[in-house]
């Protein structure tokens, strides 16, 4: 893709998001369809004295591995996957799949065991994260197969991203900081606050926030973002969610999501389509059936549903939950080898209280 507005997402994300600065050993990792933002995120590291660690991928490399590895292979962490978690002081990872059901056919058994294996590195990367020894962005680079996913061409679908990741502004930057100051209006009343009640079809749910930390997603790990999230106290959830968006995840397409909750726990579960796969995921380990993640999307930018999960979480009016690892800086004590994110629409006989008071209503804010 030749657009002068790649060179200005590069720049973005290395001078905003990440904050380049002398010195920094930067892993740059993405499919090779990403070519042209790869090759534009190296120049601007040059550009501020880092040290290009760039790591581009096949597409179907993954899905190879994981059908014909054996066990052993399977449990195997190479020391690149160490590299990008344990070592690099910045990492830069842009999506650019070309199918997005490569591993449909996969057995979910020997998925869960690949993603056991590297349980470690999430939770090192994490802590680091949360420690500020990793800065880390992820990105999404508009390819044929997200294109179709969403039901868009391929130029229209490069421009919805380009509009959601405030590319079209003057100073894309200036506009994140914007939106950075009205969420932290939110968590300004959010902070202190004790119990979320969501109510709306086939939804009862409450958890409890108390002593935990919102964080500010503006722009920095998510590129586009757009939301505000916590990390659920995990005893807490009692009640029953639809999750009304399907999920996409490993290939594999899961929709119509109901959990039913019970101190925290997962006892329940079913879906319309691959239900076997969602339950499967649950059994992951113990923390994979509990909360590691609650959010509010707030990016109103962000207009249509498009089955790809960096976006549909911001979409301003709804909110999501990922099941599995909490991030250490929200307070979260739920530990996973997964982080599987889903998605409940509060745009229409939706509302979100807190500790009583309304704060979300038919996805518009009340405070």
């Amino acid at each position: 893709m030749r657009d002068q507005r790649i060179a200005k997402w590069a720049e973005t994300i290395v001078d905003y998001s990440v904050g380049v600065k002398p010195g920094d050993v930067v892993a740059i990792t993405g499919g090779v369809a990403a070519e042209s933002l790869l090759r534009a995120l190296q120049q601007a590291t040059l550009a501020r004295g880092g040290h290009p660690v760039l790591m581009p991928t096949f597409p179907a490399a993954e899905a190879d591995l994981l059908a014909s590895a054996s066990d052993a292979q399977l449990d195997y962490v190479s020391p690149l996957e160490r590299f990008t978690n344990e070592d690099a002081d910045v990492r830069i990872m842009v999506n650019a799949d070309v199918n997005t059901r490569s591993r449909a056919a996969l057995d979910p058994a020997r998925q869960r065991r690949f993603t056991r294996a590297r349980a470690g590195l999430r939770a090192a990367s994490m802590q680091r994260a949360a420690d500020g020894d990793l800065r880390w962005s992820l990105t999404l680079y508009p390819t044929n197969a997200y294109a179709q996913d969403a039901d868009m061409a391929t130029d229209e679908f490069a421009e919805f991203i380009f509009a959601a990741c405030k590319l079209n502004e003057p100073d894309p930057a200036a506009a994140w900081r914007a939106l950075s100051a009205e969420q932290a209006r939110l968590i300004g009343w959010l902070t202190d606050k004790r119990e979320i009640h969501l109510t709306g079809p086939d939804t009862d749910l409450r958890l409890s926030i108390a002593g935990r930390t919102w964080i500010n997603s503006d722009g920095k790990r998510n590129f586009p973002s757009g939301e505000i999230f916590t990390g659920p106290v995990e005893d807490s959830a009692e009640g029953h969610v639809r999750f009304s968006f399907p999920v996409v995840t490993q290939g594999r397409e899961i929709d119509d999501i109901r959990l039913r909750f019970v101190a925290g726990d997962v006892v329940d579960a079913s879906a319309a389509k691959n239900e076997a796969f969602l339950i499967e995921t649950l059994d992951t380990d113990p923390g994979a059936r509990r909360l590691g993640e609650f959010a509010f999307g707030t990016n109103f930018g962000i207009t249509r549903f498009t089955k790809n999960i960096l976006l549909d979480e911001k979409i301003g009016g709804t909110v999501h939950m990922a099941l599995g690892a909490g991030y250490p800086d929200t307070g979260s004590q739920n530990r996973s080898a997964i982080h599987w994110d889903m998605i409940c629409d509060l745009r229409q006989a939706g509302e979100a209280t807190v500790d009583g008071e309304p704060f979300l209503r038919d996805g518009r804010f009340l405070v």
